[in-house]
C-alpha cells in the first residue's frame, strides 16, 4: 500500500514518472511512509508487552546469574529493548554499580544499539526475512563473543574511579500500573519517545537512500564498494565511524546498496558500523571508560565486523 500511496502522489499527480527526481521521491515517500507506521505499530505492541521492562528491570534480571546464562541473558535483553547509545553512560553505571561483570556489561552494551525488534521488522520489510535473519544473528554473536574477548584484558583496571566510587543503594519500588490503562499510557510514550528520538535518522537515512536510488549509477556504487574482498570491507567500515544513526535509519541505505549491487558482507559491515562503532557512541562511552578499554572496545568491533563482511561476501552465491 505504501508503493501505491507513492505512485499516486507522485507519478500520477505530480506527473513525475521517468525522470531521476521522480524515482528518487518515489522511494522517498514510501519508504518514509513504511517505516514510520512501522515504527509505531511496533513499538506500541512492544510496549503493552514491555511495560515493566525498565532498565532498572533489565539489571536485576541480570544479576547474580552465572557466567554463561548471563550474557545470554545479556544479549538476548539487548536484542529486545530499545536503549540506544545515549543510554550507555546510565546503564554502564547501574549495570557496575549492580556488580555485573564487565564482559557481560559489554556485551548488552554492544547488542542493544545493534540489534532491536524495531530495526528487525522494518529491516524484514525492506530487504527480506533472510537477511534481517542474517544480520541478527550476526549481530548476537559480535555481541556475545565480544564480552568474553574484552574481558580477557581485565577491563576493569579501566573504568573511570567516580563508577566504581558510585552507590545508587535500592531504590523505593514504585508501584507499577499493570492495568490496560496503565499499559497502553506506557506504550504510548514509548512511541512518542521513540519515534521523536529517530524520525530525523529515518528521513536523513531515507533522503540519502533516495538520491542514491535515483541520481547515482549502480556502476559507480558497485566500483566504488569495490568486488567485497578485504579491502573493500574494511573501507565500510570506516566510511561507518564518522557517521550516526539508529539501526532504523540506516537501513534504507543498506537497501539501496543492496538493490546497487553492493555485496551483503560489505552492506553489513556498513550497517554495524555506523549503529555500534560510530564516532558519537566512543565519545559517550569515554566519560565512563579510559581510553585503553576505549580502544580495545573499538579494535575488537573493527575486526569483527570486518570479518562478517569478508565471511558473508564469499558466502554470498549461497545466501
Amino acid at each position: 500500500m505504501f508503493e501505491a500511496l507513492a505512485d499516486i502522489l507522485i507519478y500520477r499527480l505530480a506527473g513525475l514518472e521517468g525522470s531521476a527526481f521522480g524515482a528518487a521521491a518515489h522511494f522517498f515517500v514510501m519508504d518514509v511512509t513504511k517505516i514510520l507506521v512501522l515504527l509505531t505499530l511496533v513499538i506500541y505492541l512492544m510496549g503493552l508487552l514491555r511495560a515493566l521492562l525498565r532498565p532498572e528491570t533489565v539489571r536485576e534480571f541480570i544479576r547474580n546469574r552465572g557466567n554463561v546464562s548471563s550474557r545470554f541473558m545479556a544479549v538476548g535483553l539487548g536484542a529486545v529493548t530499545p536503549f540506544c547509545s545515549c543510554s550507555s553512560v546510565p546503564l554502564f553505571i547501574g549495570f557496575v554499580e549492580a556488580g555485573i561483570p564487565l564482559g557481560v556489561t559489554l556485551s548488552f552494551l554492544i547488542a542493544s544499539p545493534m540489534v532491536n525488534e524495531v530495526a528487525v521488522v522494518v529491516l524484514a520489510s525492506v530487504i527480506g526475512w533472510k537477511l534481517a535473519l542474517i544480520y541478527i544473528a550476526t549481530g548476537l554473536t559480535v555481541a556475545f563473543v565480544g564480552g568474553f574477548v574484552i574481558e580477557r584484558f581485565k577491563p576493569g583496571r579501566w573504568v573511570e574511579e567516580y563508577v566504581w566510587k558510585i552507590h545508587m543503594g535500592e531504590t523505593a519500588k514504585i508501584e507499577e500500573d499493570t492495568s490496560l490503562k496503565g499499559r497502553h499510557a506506557y506504550a504510548l510514550d514509548e512511541v512518542r519517545q521513540i519515534v521523536g528520538r529517530i524520525w530525523k535518522f529515518v528521513l536523513i537515512g531515507v533522503g540519502i537512500g533516495s538520491f542514491i536510488h535515483g541520481y547515482v549509477p549502480k556502476d559507480l556504487i558497485v566500483n566504488i564498494a569495490g568486488n567485497g574482498g578485504l579491502l573493500s570491507v574494511v573501507g565500510a567500515v570506516l566510511v561507518g565511524v564518522p557517521l550516526y544513526s539508529d539501526a532504523v535509519g540506516i537501513i534504507p541505505i543498506a537497501e539501496v546498496l543492496l538493490h546497487k549491487g553492493v555485496p551483503l558482507g560489505t552492506v553489513l559491515a556498513f550497517m554495524m558500523a555506523v549503529v555500534a562503532l560510530s564516532a558519537p557512541e566512543m565519545v559517550i562511552l569515554r566519560k565512563v571508560v579510559k581510553w585503553p578499554l576505549l580502544g580495545i572496545f573499538a579494535a575488537y568491533l573493527a575486526t569483527a565486523f570486518v570479518i562478517v563482511g569478508v565471511l558473508f561476501n564469499a558466502l554470498g552465491d549461497l545466501l
